[in-house]
């Protein structure tokens, strides 16, 4: 039986041309060799798997190369590999340092290849610091670590600094593609471009895993296969959860996420990949964003077809609920739960069954109308019946005396505005007082008497002086309450009619959050001052308004004297200063 050998260390580039995914670096070492201007330091530093060690080896061979040796030739003599994880102690650098003075027998360098050098102590580090600042010349220096911030800065200061970067989804699969036509292996261009994204920019990781499939396949390497052996939740999982969701089909949805937790993968997992898979969906909603979508063609084609069932709120909102559940996932108590009350949330986001009407909280009898339903009238008992019928007569009479008073007077009627009662703190009263008694039996009579249609309400032209007089009416009501803060926000700026919205700019978001959340009575009131339901606030901030108050010590001394001209003689008399 042949040894095997696992395609790592049997496909592992023997010159700078077979380095995947490093061009840059393998370009200027190149170029420094050509040019007689390599350092006689380097420090090789990135992730795991992605050149550092054989970039290393290619330029050991390469200087020592003179043209006439073969290539076959390793320079096993020139040539020193040292691991600094298991020989990290002052003794072991001192013995190397006691090498570095004896020159080469064959070649012309000696190269020192210190891997792991992170791991050195601190002792051997100090120890290393001279050697590595002079070199011997026919002595060159490699380190390569995968941690460099644990390197001391004394010896980063003395090397020539390569960061290898993580190689890229496509790149690895190409390479992986090229390996399986070397073994002559039958390869889907999904099932590799998964080994690569599994990988995750380790080159050694993708050969690894791709050893690993193809003795589990054989010569036919499927992406069935491969999701299998890995152990990866497929694109089908996701394209069909989406489905799913947008058919709003709840129990089966969480049908699926019970037959994925069955197969042992991790909630977590699953709802962090939904949330990759909302992304890459946005990003195929763009031409100029969907090369982006690092998938193979086939997948890609399928991501083309789904997108175009979605809308771009729909994933937006899709994203921001996964993403809030993979934040939380890890401090929840029931992290079941909280997947399925995440997928029920994403399913209700399209969602088009009664939704409650926020506005206005009375149904309108036209409802009853569209419905064929008639409405059954609820009697008032004889003592509210009175009391509403003694409130209309008295309405009635006031309006009889108006109108005789409006014949009278030949002068064009100003714009009335009703007195105003500003309840601003909650009266307590006992549940047994007479007065207690009657505020409740008007608060039923109002209850009942309150049944309007939207279409009923007001909706009368408003003009800017009216809208001013109504304001100043409510500021003024609001101050003699006590409110003195709300009266003073109501007067920082002055109300600007634009249609039916109401335009206010303050200097900072505080005054904005004040007037908001009293908002409701004072839209109560303009709109039964002016006659008309639709008007609504517009608040902005902006800082630049605070410009126009900030004054400095000299402003504020003109102010006062214009309103006081002694303080000029106060200020010469005293020989006060600003």
């Amino acid at each position: 039986m042949e040894h095997f050998v696992v395609s790592a260390r049997k496909y592992r580039p023997q010159t700078f041309k077979d380095v995947v995914g490093q061009q840059a670096i393998t370009n200027t070492l190149l170029n420094a060799i050509e040019n007689n201007h390599l350092a006689q330091a380097l420090l090789f530093t990135g992730p795991r798997g992605v050149g550092k060690t054989t970039c290393a080896r290619i330029l050991a061979k390469m200087i020592n190369s003179d043209g006439n040796t073969s290539e076959d030739e390793d320079f096993a003599f020139n040539i020193f590999e040292l691991d600094a994880a298991s020989n990290n102690s002052v003794d072991d650098i001192r013995n190397l340092t006691d090498q570095v003075r004896i020159p080469p027998q064959v070649g012309k360098y000696k190269v020192y290849i210190i891997d792991e050098v992170h791991m050195l102590s601190q002792a051997a580090f100090n120890a290393f610091l001279k050697t590595l600042e002079e070199p011997p010349k026919h002595c060159i220096f490699i380190l390569a670590t995968t941690e460099k911030h644990k390197i001391i800065p004394t010896i980063l200061s003395r090397c020539q600094i390569f960061d290898f970067k993580r190689i890229t989804v496509s790149d690895a699969k190409e390479y992986l593609k090229y390996i399986a036509e070397e073994q002559g292996i039958t390869a889907e261009d999904d099932a590799l471009h998964i080994i690569a994204q599994k990988a995750d920019g380790a080159m050694r990781d993708a050969l690894s895993i791709f050893d690993r499939v193809v003795s589990f396949s054989g010569k036919n390497l499927t992406r069935q296969a491969v999701t299998e052996n890995l152990n990866v939740l497929d694109y089908e999982t996701y394209f069909e959860s989406t489905d799913l969701i947008l058919e709003n089909k709840i129990p089966e949805l969480l049908v699926q996420f019970n037959s994925i937790l069955s197969k042992g993968f991790d909630g977590h997992h699953y709802i962090a990949g939904l949330a990759s898979h909302f992304r890459d969906l946005m990003v195929c909603k763009n031409q100029a964003t969907i090369e982006l979508l690092e998938v193979g063609e086939e997948t890609k084609q399928k991501y083309v077809e789904q997108c175009l069932k979605t809308s771009n709120a729909f994933l937006m909102k899709g994203i921001q609920l996964a993403n809030d559940c993979d934040l939380k996932y890890k401090t929840s108590k029931n992290q079941r739960l909280l997947v399925e009350l995440t997928l029920m949330q994403l399913a209700s986001i399209t969602f088009d069954g009664e939704k409650k009407n926020s506005k206005h909280f009375i149904i309108p009898p036209s409802y009853f109308k569209t419905k064929g339903i008639t409405p059954i009238p609820v009697e008032k008992p004889k003592e509210q019946l009175q009391a509403t019928q003694v409130e209309a007569t008295t309405q009635k009479t006031n309006t009889i005396v108006e109108k005789e008073t409006v014949s009278t007077v030949a002068e064009p009627k100003p714009v009335r505005i009703p007195k105003i009662s500003i309840d601003t703190a909650k009266k307590s009263t006992s549940g047994l007082s007479l007065k207690s008694i009657k505020e409740k039996k008007e608060h039923q009579i109002r209850q009942l008497d309150v049944v309007i249609d939207e279409e009923d309400l007001p909706k009368e032209p408003v003009t800017q002086e009216a809208l001013t007089e109504a304001w100043n009416a409510y500021t003024n009501a609001m101050d003699k309450k006590g409110e003195k803060i709300m009266a003073s926000i109501l007067q920082m700026d002055k109300p600007k009619l634009r249609g039916t919205a109401i335009h206010l700019t303050y200097s900072n978001n505080t005054n904005k959050i004040e007037l908001e959340r009293a908002q409701y009575p004072l839209l109560a009131y303009l709109r039964k001052a002016l006659k008309n339901f639709d008007l609504h606030l517009d608040i902005t901030v902006n800082e630049e308004v605070a410009k126009k108050y900030a004054f400095t010590p000299k402003e504020k001394y003109e102010k006062l004297k214009e309103k006081n001209p002694n303080i000029e003689l106060l200020k010469k008399t005293f020989g006060l200063d600003i």
